[in-house]
């Protein structure tokens, strides 16, 4: 009886460590199209208070973190943005849930490496609007995004579920959605003999993006 509880302890245990895929809705991921052409009113993206946040699994734990926007702009114009860009330094790659002690500068390290986003040869990544289309009875989301995403020397294009806030001279967006890194050649880790050592190909991508009328 007392292997038994123990046996049934260890299962409660890996249960608990088991850290499942990001739960958002799934980018879909198309080949590279036109950009959107600019009409309306310029916003720009107010870059101290614009974040992109990411966040990896593997079968034992995730980390999250952010990296920061350079630059960008948004066209408004009836209500809705019609095309826009912005630039994200991989750079500042920072991870938020680990310490020095635990591996913090070894992680963000090794992210920014040649196995994963190689910011020696490729510093920044880039999104680029090509279609914006209204959503209806979604309570999280107003818009449907399709934009080029760029990593590394790869560009795809994703669409995903938005909230756009316009006002007349400031633009909130909001989205949460789960890109395949695999689709920009982001292969490490992920093979699934690998064990506790594989890492999932999902990575969850928060945007949260100001911007300010010109």
């Amino acid at each position: 009886m007392k292997k038994l509880s123990i046996a049934m302890m260890v299962l409660a245990v890996a249960a608990v460590a088991c850290t499942d895929a990001p739960n958002a809705d799934q980018a879909a991921t198309a080949e590279k199209q036109e950009a959107a052409a600019a009409t309306g009113a310029s916003f720009a993206i107010d870059t101290t208070n614009s974040v992109v946040e990411w966040l990896g699994t593997k079968p034992i734990g995730q980390h999250n973190g952010i990296m920061k926007i350079a630059n960008g702009i948004f066209s408004v114009e009836n209500g809705t943005i019609t095309a826009g860009n912005f630039t994200i330094d991989v750079n500042t790659l920072t991870d938020l849930d680990l310490t020095t002690e635990t591996g913090k500068e070894k992680l963000e390290g090794h992210l920014k490496s040649p196995d994963f986003f190689d910011v020696a040869k490729f510093p920044t990544a880039k999104f680029e609007i090509t279609s914006v289309e209204p959503i209806s009875n979604d309570s999280l989301a107003t818009h449907k995004i399709s934009g080029n995403l760029t990593l590394k020397d790869s560009t795809k294009n994703v669409s995903f579920p938005a909230k756009l806030t316009i006002a007349e001279n400031a633009v909130k967006a909001e989205a949460n959605f789960n890109i395949d890194r695999t689709q920009w050649g982001l292969h490490y880790g992920n093979d699934k003999s690998l064990g506790d050592k594989f890492i999932r190909p999902e990575v969850n991508i928060k945007l949260n993006i100001s911007a300010n009328k010109s």
